[in-house]
Parts: structure tokens; C-alpha cells; sequence
């Protein structure tokens, strides 16, 4: 485990921008499948890896690059290390990024999986809510931890790491009909 760590490390010093985007759309794959195996109970012969495909899709195309480029933004417009700063992402971060960031995602999704604008707009209604309201119980803690005690070009891992819960509800949340 402590030589995958070191590869890891080795990598996002060369090839920081790749490797975050490679990171967070396998996660957002798995946490999909963790979504359609655990949470929906699917089983083998019914996973669709179709699904997996378009999750892991928005993972390396929208995921990995908004919030890896998020968080070089935001490092810029709240600087320092202290508790106040950590505590100034986590509030922008939760406060401007966190919702625009949830609607985008389960509309990408709905779109790609063939919803039309009025059932991808009905989905939105029912859904986005819940959606945001999960994430604050979970985010603002990860955040201020995130903020606080990790180097900028980790924050994604780390996050996509928590995230791997997140990213299955996510699917699941984004793929319930």
C-alpha cells in the first residue's frame, strides 16, 4: 500500500491536472458501482456497465476538471492556511460551488441518460433538494478538514476519496427513474 502511495505521489508531481482527472472519474465508476451492487442490489447479470461508462464519463470530463479547477479558484479568492481561511472555503465552497455544482452534475446525467428537457427538469424538482440537503451533512466537515490540513494538489483525492460514498448516492440519486 505505501508503494501505490508512492507511485501516487510520484505521478501527481509530473502530471498533477491527469492524474486528478483519472482519480476522480474512476471513483465516480465506482461509487457507481458500489450504487447498482449495494445500494440497488442489481447482482452481476444485471449490472449495466453502460451506466458505469456514462458515470465515469462525467467523472473524467466534468467532475475532474470543475472541481479540480475549482479549487485552484478557490485557493486564490480565500488565501492562507489558518482555521478562518479553512472555515472561508468550506463556507464559498458549500455556499456558491455545492449548488451549482449538484444541479449541473444530475442534469448531465439526466441528459445523458435520454431524459428531454421537461422529464430532465421534472427530475431536477424532485430530486436536487434532497440532493443538497445530503450534502450538508456530509461536505462542510470534509471540507473544513480538507481546507485546513491538505496540500492544494491533494484536495481532490482526498475528496474523491470521501466522495466514493457520495459518488454512490450520487448514482443512485441520478439514475432512479
Amino acid at each position: 500500500m505505501a508503494g501505490l502511495w508512492r507511485s501516487y505521489q510520484a505521478l501527481m508531481a509530473k502530471r498533477p491536472w491527469t492524474v486528478q482527472i483519472i482519480t476522480a472519474g474512476s471513483l465516480v465508476g465506482v461509487g457507481d458501482v458500489i450504487s447498482q451492487q449495494l445500494i440497488e442490489r442489481r447482482g452481476l447479470a444485471n449490472h449495466s456497465m453502460r451506466r458505469t461508462a456514462k458515470m465515469m464519463s462525467i467523472g473524467f470530463f466534468f467532475v475532474g476538471p470543475v472541481v479540480g479547477g475549482w479549487y485552484k479558484v478557490l485557493d486564490r479568492i480565500v488565501t492562507g492556511g489558518t482555521k478562518s481561511a479553512a472555515l472561508k472555503k468550506m463556507l464559498v465552497d458549500q455556499v456558491c460551488f455545492a449548488p451549482c455544482f449538484l444541479c449541473t452534475f444530475l442534469g448531465i446525467s439526466g441528459t445523458l441518460n435520454g431524459l428531454s428537457v421537461e422529464e430532465n427538469v421534472a427530475k431536477l424538482k424532485r430530486d436536487y433538494t434532497d440532493a443538497l440537503i445530503s450534502n450538508y451533512y456530509l461536505w462542510p466537515a470534509v471540507q473544513i478538514a480538507n481546507f485546513y490540513f491538505i496540500p492544494l494538489h491533494h484536495r481532490l483525492a482526498v475528496v474523491q476519496i470521501v466522495a466514493v460514498v457520495w459518488n454512490s448516492y450520487l448514482s443512485w440519486k441520478a439514475n432512479k427513474l
